[in-house]
């Protein structure tokens, strides 16, 4: 494992030229034997150690990697300072094919991984995201104490994706109290693009709440799911077409990241953006965009942080209903966002910013 210092030139220059800059430690690991290959980003620890999941993904290019750890690491300083945890912002990528890596040669890389995580003393702290699961983390936990997500069988709380849909689901209730005066979605049109680990359990609340769903995934598996419980549940092409969809209240991208981008932004037809997937806004600018059309934005990484509420729990001992609790508080934070929105005349992204922002330079004050 080294510093990027010594590293190619590419990975060096996504360091220290991206617009994502202000990281306090950046480390690549290798590990020839077990075939890892990986970055931990630090973004901050101003608040805490930093927290973040780690990402198993075939990236093109090491300076690929390097650029989503960056981005992925900052975003989750500001999830984790509006959440309101003791924590700063991390993210860890390791790169390669998952589905590649099965069996003892799947235990040997992340047992070197958790070896990598382990060597930074606690400054780190890892957990589950893109291509990593629960049985993943309990083996990096055999050589790393800093190490969440896990299973209950090996004393942590399993699956963060039920608190990531409640949290979503409060941050659409704000938006429907800000927009409409009521925070019910009672007949609201809700399209939800991705009904994976954590969309079906959004859909699960929508509909307990009155809302007429739409959905749509590149998984037929994953719809079919949905709609042998719900018949009702319409079903969109592909979402292109959910976005197009006439009479559209709110549209929920619980996918991949830049869901909101040049190409999608003009042809939206709802009137709020609040769904689980990360770095929705595909460049910066996009925000503006969106305040244009007077559509409504919930921040990403402020309604999305159920999951991660979830396993910085987990560090102090798991309790289901106290992290409930502080989940639904996502529907105050989310409030206070569009009000500091409104009151300083600029889009609800960058009030959130604002508001992150301050929370860690007051920590780093004290």
């Amino acid at each position: 494992m080294t510093d990027v210092t010594g590293e190619p030139v590419d990975a060096l220059h996504t360091l220290f030229h991206s617009d994502q800059g202000g990281h306090e430690q950046v480390v690549l690991c290798q590990d020839r034997a077990s075939g890892l290959k990986a970055v931990i980003a630090i973004h901050s620890t101003a608040l805490g150690p930093a927290l973040g999941g780690t990402r198993f993904y075939p990236y093109a290019s090491e300076q690929a990697a390097v650029a989503d750890a960056l981005n992925l690491a900052r975003g989750m300083s500001y999830k984790n300072a509006l959440a309101g945890l003791g924590h700063g912002g991390g993210k860890a990528v390791i790169i390669g094919d998952p589905e590649a890596f099965e069996g003892d040669r799947r235990t040997e890389l992340l047992l070197a991984y958790g070896r990598a995580v382990a060597s930074l003393g606690g400054r780190y702290v890892t957990a589950c995201d893109v291509g990593t699961y629960v049985a993943d983390m309990d083996v990096v936990a055999r050589e790393c104490r800093w190490t969440t997500g896990r299973s209950p069988e090996n004393g942590g709380a399993g699956d963060s994706s039920v608190l990531t849909a409640f949290g979503v689901f409060q941050g659409m209730r704000a938006s429907a109290q800000h927009l409409w005066g009521d925070p019910t979605l009672r007949g609201r049109k809700v399209g939800v693009a991705g009904v994976g680990k954590v969309g079906h359990h959004l859909v699960e609340h929508l509909l307990a709440d009155g809302a007429e769903v739409t959905i749509t995934d590149v998984r037929e598996e994953s719809v079919r799911r949905i709609t042998e419980r719900h018949p009702g549940v319409a079903v969109a092409a592909d979402t292109g077409a959910l976005i197009r969809t006439e009479g559209l209240d709110i549209y929920a991208p619980c996918a991949l990241g830049s869901a909101l981008n040049d190409e999608t932004v003009p042809v939206l037809t709802a009137s709020v953006v609040c769904g689980a997937a990360n770095n929705q806004l595909a460049h910066p600018g996009v925000e503006k965009d969106l305040a244009d059309r007077a559509i409504l934005y919930a921040p990403d990484y402020v309604v999305n942080a159920g999951g991660v509420i979830q396993v910085a729990d987990e560090l102090h001992g798991f309790d289901f209903d106290r992290c409930r609790a502080k989940a639904a508080k996502i529907f105050d934070t989310t409030l206070a966002i569009f009000a500091r929105a409104k009151s300083d005349g600029i889009p609800p992204a960058a009030a959130a910013d604002r508001i992150a922002e301050q929370r860690m330079a007051d920590a780093a004050r004290r």
